[in-house]
């Protein structure tokens, strides 16, 4: 008898592993076309905000003249695409793995803007991206299984324990002082304020996206959680925190250029959630150290390459100092750089933050063209 029940513990856990494995497939595979969607989104919402821009008061302002472009909800129909996608994985997988991969929307849109919007990809852009890929591949390969929740009460019971609440209490206040106090003052000259305002309420949304796909995936199994108090409750805090972060981003992305924005938001975002995670899931409970030790080097890796990426992807092949790769498949390499880093010509010179800074360049180079 004690073999037999020893064989059937063996086939139990056999059979959990398995279904956490395939759980985490399944994860995986809506993190991945999730990028895809949300990378080509990116481009789409930008041209959008541009051209309502133009027309009308920019989001950077308070204006809301991009909820009237039709290109902008093409994007933004796009990036709901994705973020479905998204949402569902975080019910199928742990925030630690399906997070981090949000660095391939990075590369997707970088990818895109070098072939339909004819910018150039700088051989480190490159580096950059495979950079992403490796570390996303070391932390599929490492990531915890997803932990086995019964019921939505018992992810509202994780939620309700101290350390989390301490969490949840810091979040909310700062993100009040934010909003209150430094948006208006200094929103548009420290790019951290919109983009802390985002992430911060972007770890929050993550928790509760994840409570409420577990709910609705074990509705789905036959067992309805959807009477629950809690689940609603989830559901009313997914809806605030996206919609705020939809506005704040939207204000970031009109007001500070784009190569700066996104790494930015991206660490911080992942960061902030990878630790809310921890404390709620205790994800890393379930794991050894080097393990773990494992997941932060692959997270570097691709904090890294995300870095290397938007460093270079808006610097033009003559004033960047790097080689450029066009559609050709040739690699054209500037003049020769001072000691400063820059070509001696062009010494003043700075890659803007600001994006009316970008245009302002740009106008004047074009004045200077017609007087020459």
């Amino acid at each position: 008898m004690s073999v037999d029940g020893a064989i059937q513990g063996l086939g139990g856990s056999s059979s959990g592993d398995s279904g956490a494995m395939n759980d985490n497939s399944k994860g995986l595979a809506l993190a991945i076309s999730s990028s895809l969607f949300i990378g080509a989104s990116f481009i789409i919402k930008k041209k959008g905000l541009k051209k309502a821009g133009a027309t009308g008061m920019r989001a950077g302002v308070g204006g809301y003249s991009y909820l009237s472009e039709p290109l902008w909800w093409a994007g933004m129909t796009t990036m709901i695409v994705g973020e479905v996608a998204n949402f569902t994985a975080y019910a199928f997988a742990p925030a630690i793995l399906v997070t981090p991969l949000g660095a391939l929307s990075i590369i997707v849109s970088a990818i895109l803007a070098h072939m339909l919007l004819n910018e150039k990809l700088h051989v480190l852009g490159i580096l950059g991206c495979v950079l992403c890929i490796v570390g996303s591949t070391t932390i599929v390969l490492h990531a915890p299984e997803e932990r086995e929740v019964q019921s939505v009460k018992e992810v509202w019971h994780l939620a309700l324990e101290p350390a989390f609440v301490l969490y949840a209490v810091t979040v909310v206040s700062l993100v009040c002082t934010l909003i209150f106090h430094f948006a208006p003052k200094f929103g548009h000259s420290h790019i951290l304020v919109y983009i802390a305002i985002c992430s911060l309420m972007g770890s929050l949304s993550v928790m509760s996206c994840k409570a409420l796909g577990i709910a609705l995936k074990l509705t789905f199994s036959g067992d309805n959680q959807l009477f629950y108090p809690e689940t609603s409750v989830f559901a009313i805090i997914v809806v605030t925190c996206v919609l705020t972060q939809m506005n704040y981003l939207n204000k970031a992305l009109d007001t500070f250029n784009t190569a700066i924005v996104s790494p930015i938001y991206y660490v911080m975002f992942t960061t902030l959630t990878i630790l809310a995670s921890v404390i709620m899931f205790k994800d890393w409970s379930r794991q050894n150290a080097a393990q773990i030790v494992t997941e932060l080097c692959g997270f570097v890796t691709i904090l890294a390459g995300t870095f290397l990426l938007h460093s270079t992807k808006d610097m033009g092949d003559m004033g960047s100092g790097l080689p450029t790769v066009h559609y050709s498949g040739v690699v054209n390499t500037p003049p020769r750089l001072s000691f400063s880093g820059k070509r001696p010509e062009d010494e003043d010179e700075e890659i803007p933050m600001r994006r009316q800074d970008t245009m302002r360049n740009s106008a004047n180079s074009r004045d200077l063209a017609v007087l020459n």
